[in-house]
């Protein structure tokens, strides 16, 4: 029997990706093919284990997938087999990340990930002044490294002063908001240097490492974690690479220590997303990805606005609203309301990561749909507008708009006969026309 309610809510939802714009750095849209193995007869079997040492019977096939599975993901990163093994179990990223931790260390270990504000990952060890955030700084005691306040690039030279002082068994590179490649040649040194792990999260740039347009953390990395669905534009999932004298380790951590059984019709939909990855064309688009955040990076300049590092290479930028003096969050508001996604993000100095001084910016998925260099100025035309709006409502309604809610209050009671709220749906009408011309044919 036909349910009317979710069907509704799934049209709804599908309306909304084809006539907005998203520019969310962690989305991208997957291709038919991973939606199909996704929504599979795959999600129906139970197969808690190893391929070939199961908890249940009938997994002859379940095997056959994942084994294939991993085979995929260590050719796209050109591993050898007889070096590195991959676990493709993980529900996704962060406990990918959560489960290295606990095949490697011990409570109360110290480890060293990127500070949030700097672009970092929650997963990394974040906590404010009042609380620890994540569980990592809750299970583990995590002293973070920053990027220069001038620059916005990591400052490697503090980071081994850290490491020397801290002597942390477990050093992280890789973030969520970072606009720039990494040194791991200069990390790997200093955690060698105090019998450290290296851990790489590559989830923000596996498509670029894998397409060799990043530089390759397998060089220097003990284990290296990643999510499947965003620059690899494959379902929502995980990996761990790990060299093989610690994949025993890791296995145990993943199951029976974290997880149960594995999702079949997740790792079937990876197995897809992976040999697509494999392809020319997978490279171009990554090249294309790569140039139209340089691209809108170049543009925003242009507008008058600063992003983190003053650019980007890799597909994400980070605009700093401070001198605006307004804050990430308004602005993510402002442009949801006329169907431009992103998100709000700390960036250095911030005391709240609710109340962000930036937002991100990610190319993945429009690119997927069809973006291109050309259509980059109207893209910062159309995000320009938007902020410049919000800047004049904060203006002329100073006392009016200081919270969040009251700014959002605000908007959202504009009359329909008010100029404010003419302008604002006259951007909505530009973005909706603007999404017309990139293609969307899912099958729903």
């Amino acid at each position: 029997m036909e349910d009317k309610e979710v069907n509704t809510i799934i049209h709804k939802e599908y309306l909304r990706q084809k006539n907005g714009i998203e520019l969310i750095a962690s989305e991208n849209f997957t291709s038919q093919n991973v939606l199909d193995a996704l929504g599979s007869i795959m999600t129906n079997k139970y197969s808690e284990g190893q391929p070939g040492k199961r908890y249940y019977g009938g997994n002859e096939y379940i095997d056959e997938m994942e084994l294939l599975c991993k085979k995929r993901a260590l050719e796209l990163f050109d591993l050898n087999p007889t070096e590195w093994d991959v676990n493709v179990q993980p529900y996704s990223g962060s406990p990918a990340n959560f489960a290295v931790y606990t095949a490697l260390l011990n409570p109360h270990d110290r480890i060293m990930g990127l500070d949030l504000p700097s672009g970092g990952h929650l997963t990394h060890g974040y906590y404010s002044n009042k609380k620890k955030i994540s569980a990592t700084s809750i299970y583990f005691e995590s002293l973070p490294y920053v990027v220069n306040k001038e620059t916005g690039l990591i400052d490697y030279d503090d980071l081994e002063n850290k490491a020397l002082l801290f002597r942390p068994k477990c050093i992280i590179a890789g973030g969520s908001a970072y606009p720039r490649d990494w040194d791991y040649e200069r990390i790997s040194k200093i955690a060698k240097n105090i019998d450290a792990y290296l851990l790489v999260d590559m989830a923000h740039i596996a498509g670029l490492v894998a397409t060799k347009q990043a530089n390759n953390p397998f060089l220097y990395a003990d284990v290296v974690t990643t999510t499947t669905h965003k620059s690899l534009r494959g379902p929502r999932s995980g990996m761990i690479f790990s060299h093989k004298h610690l994949s025993e380790k890791i296995d145990f951590a993943v199951f029976p220590s974290l997880q149960g059984g594995p999702h079949n019709n997740v790792i079937s939909a990876v197995a897809v997303a992976l040999k697509e990855a494999m392809e020319p064309e997978f490279k171009e688009y990554i090249l294309n990805v790569k140039e139209n955040a340089q691209e809108l990076a170049n543009e925003l300049i242009n507008l008058d606005y600063k992003l983190a590092t003053n650019g980007t290479e890799n597909h994400l930028l980070l605009i700093n609203l401070r001198d605006k003096n307004i804050t990430g969050s308004k602005i993510e508001f402002i442009l949801e309301r006329v169907n431009i996604s992103v998100n709000k993000n700390s960036i250095i100095g911030d005391k709240s990561a609710l109340s962000p001084g930036g937002i991100r910016i990610g190319l993945c998925a429009m690119t997927t749909r069809g973006l291109k260099k050309e259509h980059c100025l109207t893209l910062a035309k159309l995000i320009h507008r938007s902020i410049q709006f919000a800047l004049q409502i904060q203006e002329d309604n100073k006392e009016n708009v200081v919270k969040l809610n009251d700014f959002k209050h605000f908007i959202n009671n504009l009359s329909l006969d008010n100029d404010l709220y003419k302008r604002l749906e006259d951007i909505q009408k530009d973005v909706f026309d603007f999404s017309k011309q990139f293609t969307f044919d899912y099958k729903i």
